[in-house]
């Protein structure tokens, strides 16, 4: 949805002042007017935060007080003056040797510029202090603004400095619907490597399916030739007998899981930020929202409160299936996991940036507000979902009976641990998101804005299909070597993608960026856990999800005595 805003001749047009920065730390800003950049002698205009997501990001829209009005050309004019004491030029200077810019927007439209430079033997610095704006203009809309910082002047103490500005209108062939392209980089995020790795994880898919398929047709081909008494077998099928095998813990498999309170709920948990993911990436490829300050974290936070009955219905009937009876503890438990996680460590993180004065601190009422949309809007529907999927979906319907008395699990060879397979099972999801890994964190922690959502489908479609592909085959060898604890381990084996995620953000940090400060360090370690620890959630319940499926097709196809 584009802010269809169109303007008469010589009606004002506003410079909103967004905030300042080192350009390394990208989430590390400060009002605008945090430096003692002086105002223009317009009348203030006050600003509020028009989207939930807009307060959440630190958007602080300040007004220039610039005179500009539609299509009227302004001269070279100076608007303010800078009274320059010692305090002062300390903290222009400050702001120089860590490479500040700044941010403004026209029309919604943003423009950077840099506060000022040093000279190549960082002994003088210079300040910026001409704004050339070059807007264009197509019929009675903007859709085009471009900055160039001229004016450069040395900062010296007890001076006064002059800040100018110039506003050139010129016609435009750019149409309003993308008026946001030259924003886009093309060349970076429809590189050929990235082309590549979609191949690359398309090849991985085909060939765990393969695999899949052969250790399913065999399995029920070898067991429904056994029960049928046929004659022929071949000598594979007469090596597995009957001794052994994951037939032989019939009794067992569908006992419930160790902990079910908290299993179920992160099964409930994990849906639901599937849910959100799959339908956040269908908006993100039909609108772009990328053109609206805040609109893809606004989105993404009404699309996770309207998700909340996936959680409680696919929580709440597994653990009813799986016998539990303190069902509103789980209700509780599975509604607030996720919130409590991103909230806590928000909470956390907000500290420092109110520390540093920053403009990431979240203001008291937009917390307020979150509270509200978890307990007013999350919890109830996550009521709902729960007596929804306890009373459709909530009885046990097991293929095979469970045994009074657990059957002892045998030993079995190291690699067949669940600890092993749970270690090695989060390497082949992870090999087939990491390059997209790459682009996302760019876009996210760099100065890129990504817009191939339909890549990002495929890769979420491709990351769910070798993610139950994986845990089928780890859940049929640890059923095969007896060993009937299957639930956790198909979990945490498609969980552990997790760590590799996160491991793979500490290569990025010290490798990729040029990041610093106890602020930015704290605030991509604190979210990249948060990412890190949601995708492994997800991945675990898809992971469960098709095991499941796996396990009661292959105990339904087989006679038990």
């Amino acid at each position: 949805m584009l802010f269809l805003f169109q303007y008469q001749d010589k009606e004002e047009v506003v410079l909103w002042m967004n905030t300042v920065g080192p350009y390394h730390n990208r989430q590390e800003t400060y009002k605008y007017f945090s430096l003692p950049f002086c105002v223009g002698s317009k009348k203030s205009i006050s600003h509020y935060h028009e989207t939930l997501g807009e307060a959440l990001q630190g958007v602080e829209l300040e007004f220039s007080g610039l005179d500009i009005k539609f299509k009227d050309d302004v001269m070279p004019a100076t608007y303010c003056e800078i009274d320059l004491d010692k305090e002062k030029r300390d903290a222009f200077v400050y702001a120089i040797k860590n490479h500040y810019w700044y941010q403004m927007y026209i029309d919604d439209l943003p423009i950077w510029g840099i506060v000022g430079e040093a000279d190549e033997n960082g002994e003088d610095y210079y300040l910026w202090t001409y704004k050339k704006l070059e807007i264009g203009f197509n019929g009675n809309r903007i859709v085009d603004v471009n900055l160039t910082s001229e004016g450069k002047v040395k900062l010296v103490p007890n001076t006064k400095i002059q800040m100018s500005y110039s506003v050139k209108w010129k016609k435009s062939d750019v149409k309003f619907e993308d008026r946001f392209d030259k924003y886009l980089d093309p060349s970076f995020f429809q590189h050929r490597i990235h082309w590549f790795s979609i191949f690359n994880s398309f090849m991985m898919v085909i060939f765990l399916v393969g695999l899949v398929s052969m250790i399913l047709m065999r399995t029920l081909r070898k067991d429904y030739a056994r029960y049928s008494k046929e004659e022929e077998m071949d000598d594979m099928d007469r090596d597995l007998g009957d001794e052994y095998g994951w037939k032989q813990v019939h009794g067992d498999v569908f006992r419930p899981s160790s902990h079910p309170l908290i299993f179920s709920s992160l099964i409930g948990s994990g849906c639901q930020i599937f849910a959100v993911s799959l339908i956040v990436i269908i908006v993100a490829m039909i609108e772009d929202l990328y053109t609206e300050r805040g609109s893809m974290l606004s989105t993404a936070i009404f699309v996770y409160a309207a998700t909340s009955p996936v959680n409680g219905y696919f929580g709440g009937s597994l653990y009813a299936r799986q016998g539990g009876r303190r069902w509103i503890k789980q209700m509780f438990i599975g509604a607030f996991l996720i919130p409590a996680m991103v909230c806590g460590t928000a909470f956390f993180i907000n500290f420092i940036a109110i520390y540093y004065h920053a403009s990431r601190a979240i203001p008291f009422g937009t917390m307020v507000a979150v509270c509200c949309i978890c307990f007013f809007v999350i919890l109830p529907l996550n009521l709902v979902g729960t007596i929804l999927g306890r009373n459709l979906s909530g009885q046990p319907n097991f293929p095979c009976r469970v045994n009074a008395v657990p059957r002892p699990i045998p030993e079995k060879k190291w690699f067949m641990e669940p600890a092993v397979i749970v270690c090695l099972g989060g390497i082949l999801p992870f090999g087939s998101i990491f390059i997209e890994m790459y682009f996302i964190f760019t876009s996210f922690w760099a100065y890129k804005i990504y817009y191939v959502y339909g890549f990002m489908m495929l890769v979420l479609v491709i990351l769910c299909i070798v993610t139950v592909c994986v845990t089928i085959v780890c859940t049929y060898f640890l059923l095969n070597a007896e060993d009937y604890r299957w639930q956790w381990t198909s979990f945490l084996s498609a969980a552990s993608t997790a760590i590799y995620v996160y491991m793979y953000s500490f290569y990025y940090y010290f490798f990729k960026t040029k990041m610093y400060g106890l602020f930015q360090t704290s605030f991509y370690f604190g979210y990249m856990a948060v990412f890190s620890t949601a995708l492994g959630i997800m991945c675990g319940a898809i992971g469960y999800m098709g095991t499941s499926a796996f396990v009661r097709k292959i105990y339904t196809n087989v006679k038990i005595d």
